[in-house]
């Protein structure tokens, strides 16, 4: 691959976590409840990407892995979609963007975990070291909560508790999902998958929390509102992941662009900072660079390691 195809493959990546990134300030700037957000974003975004799909010939046949794979398909995008993604918006009724765009950054730790309890794949000394490195940040961004609860924000903890469980159940998902994906191919399983936790978001919303959405009413909400809510759904959701899955399938180094996701925090914290107005305080900071520290040694190990064997040699 040239160095112009390899930048631009880079570039979509980085562009896509730049989209990840910003759905949480999205969100926050909808000034609609998170249980809420999470239904338009996904029926939204599961829409756009079937649509996605239908053009492009290869993931046209939309019905093929429901016809062959109904039930576990179904029972993975309820577990990966409507549960994730409900815990992720609700989470930002209670705790902070920046709170949740770190804790989110853990999912590469909890793909290992999920790992050992689903398939049984021991955990390495280095995944043991990261994943506790991780823990310890998430104690560290569930303590700067605890002192704002003392202040009369009681909520941050509640939120934290729930965007770890997004980050638990979305590695999950990553694990129990790879097969269907190396049999139907990314784009098409996404299409599914959201487009069903979409319809699962919109009956459990509207049953648990008394709020039926309408997407034929999206343009009848105050301008503002409803740019929000289609960037969410659009942007955030289907051109994003077009771009991340899309970029890291182009690069010639697919470990190395899913580093950049490593960068989601740094830039959620600063969008929020700049348009949200939220101080990033000094807890909040030691815990992004932990977190990012132990993600990345996960992540660079097995290559720093090997360096060094090589230069013993």
């Amino acid at each position: 691959m040239d160095q112009k195809k390899a930048f631009l493959a880079y570039l979509a990546v980085f562009i896509g976590v730049l989209g990840h990134a910003s759905s949480e300030l999205i969100a926050v700037l909808s000034g609609v409840s998170g249980p809420e957000a999470s239904v338009w974003r996904y029926l939204l975004g599961g829409i756009g990407l079937v649509v996605v799909a239908l053009i492009w010939r290869p993931s046209r046949n939309l019905l093929e892995p429901l016809r062959q794979d109904f039930g576990p398909i179904v029972a993975l995008s309820l577990l990966g979609v409507t549960f994730t993604y409900l815990m992720f918006h609700w989470a930002l009724d209670f705790a902070t963007v920046v709170q949740v765009g770190t804790i989110v950054t853990t999912v590469p730790i909890f793909v290992g975990i999920a790992n050992l309890l689903i398939n049984r794949v021991p955990l390495g000394t280095t995944k043991i070291i990261s994943a506790a490195a991780a823990v310890i940040g998430i104690i560290l961004l569930a303590t700067d909560g605890y002192l704002a609860r003392l202040a009369g924000q009681e909520g941050q903890l509640i939120g934290i508790g729930m965007v770890t469980l997004c980050a638990f159940f979305g590695g999950s998902y990553a694990i129990l999902a790879k097969p269907y994906i190396a049999k139907y191919g990314a784009i098409r399983l996404t299409a599914v998958s959201l487009m069903i936790g979409g319809i699962g978001l919109w009956i459990v919303v509207g049953l648990f929390f008394g709020i039926w959405v309408d997407p034929a009413t999206i343009m009848d909400r105050p301008s503002g509102q409803a740019a929000a809510l289609l960037t969410l759904g659009f942007w955030n959701t289907t051109v994003t992941m077009l771009l991340w899955l899309g970029g890291l399938a182009a690069v010639p180094d697919i470990t190395r662009g899913s580093y950049l996701f490593f960068l989601k925090p740094v830039l959620t914290a600063m969008l929020a900072f700049f348009f949200l107005s939220q101080p990033i305080t000094t807890m909040q900071i030691i815990a992004i660079a932990v977190i990012l520290g132990a993600v990345s040694l996960e992540m660079t190990w097995s290559r720093l390691s090997g360096r060094w064997v090589t230069q013993a040699r």
